[in-house]
């Protein structure tokens, strides 16, 4: 009688306590996805923050090698160097640069106008020229409305700043987070997961130094090689392409386009042969650059590589196509460290362990 009246007064039973400790599970679940969402950007400005601790880290090592100080003293002179560095520049070239932008933002609709005069002479159909005239109009939209972007901008250094000082305080004790991390991984997995963060931080290391040896090779090359065609803002549009040199495939395309258009203000055969400069610095990139990257980081796949930079720039936006080379470094290998060889049993190699870096 009285376990009537309990199951009367509304004690569930297994069956329906079960199902409703699922469905409190689930919302759980769903719940935490939600967030991590909503706090994508912060973990992308954390991943920021440890490519550049890394960097950071690099250049204490080679300080240490070459002059015996105690890594505080390397470290801080590392970043000193490189914060000087990008202040040299700016200091030394900063107004020549600005100069070229402006130049690149007043020339854009004269070429844009010598771009539709050329089809005109081609006797190209209406309906084509109709389609180029809108797209470049917004092209040009785009360009007029430059300066309105600065709002943005200021965002982007506040951003900046917080990666800055991130990377800094997790170079000066990078023992310390990895010690907290470890402690987080269940005691029969932490083998695994030392040897996977020693070869993604080897993996960025590798991958940061052959990109900015990259970028400064691109960037010379097509500085040079349109200030002989005459291009006007040579410097500018070099400075474009070293930096999209960043962003495999697609950077080097959207570097070409301006720089292309602003060759028709010459003539449309200059234009043609900045085509050519440009497709002459990709060989170069991908059939000399590219490997020697890929041989100090890791040889991702050119296809994953393509498709992760897309898929990227789909989920997370102007930054994560940015982050999509080193975060599909890190994520190719931690996948063969973790679970090919580990769970699957099959033999990897990875490629910062042809360096000696890491045991197999």
């Amino acid at each position: 009688m009285h376990e009537q009246n309990e199951r009367a007064g509304g004690w569930l039973s297994p069956s329906a306590a079960t199902f409703a400790g699922r469905v409190v599970i689930l919302i759980a679940l769903v719940g935490v996805a939600a967030l991590l969402l909503q706090l994508t950007g912060l973990f992308l400005l954390l991943f920021a923050a440890i490519v550049l601790a890394v960097v950071f880290d690099a250049m204490s090592r080679l300080i240490t090698r070459i002059t015996r100080l105690p890594r505080g003293w390397s470290l801080t002179l590392g970043i000193l160097l490189l914060l000087g560095a990008f202040a040299g520049v700016f200091v030394l070239f900063g107004t020549q640069l600005a100069q070229e932008f402006e130049t690149i933002r007043e020339q854009f609709p004269k070429a844009l106008a010598a771009i539709e005069a050329q089809l005109n002479t081609w006797g190209l159909g209406e309906r084509l020229r109709t389609v180029i005239s809108s797209g470049t109009s917004d092209i040009s939209s785009i360009m007029s409305r430059a300066g309105g972007y600065v709002v943005s901008v200021g965002s982007g250094l506040a951003d900046f700043a917080l990666v800055l000082v991130g990377a800094i305080f997790l170079a000066t004790q990078p023992a310390v987070y990895r010690r907290g991390f470890l402690y987080l991984i269940p005691k029969r997995a932490e083998p695994t997961a030392e040897k996977a963060l020693d070869d993604s931080t080897a993996a960025l290391r590798g991958w940061m130094v052959g990109q900015l040896m990259s970028m400064a090779v691109v960037a010379a090359l097509t500085w040079f090689g349109l200030l002989l065609l005459g291009v006007p803002a040579a410097g500018g549009l070099g400075l474009i392409a070293g930096l999209l040199d960043i962003i495999p495939f697609v950077g080097p395309i959207i570097a070409a386009v301006p720089a292309v258009i602003l060759a028709f203000t010459v003539s449309p055969a200059t234009a043609l042969w900045t085509m050519a400069l440009f497709l002459l610095v990709q060989q170069v990139q991908g059939n000399v650059l590219q490997p020697l990257i890929q041989k100090h980081a890791v040889d991702v796949p050119p296809a994953v590589l393509l498709f992760a930079v897309v898929g990227a720039g789909t989920l997370f936006g102007f930054l994560g196509v940015l982050l999509a080379a080193p975060i599909t470094v890190v994520t190719y290998v931690l996948i063969q460290r973790v679970y090919v060889q580990t769970i699957l049993g099959k033999p990897i190699r990875i490629a910062v362990e042809a360096d000696g870096d890491n045991g197999a």
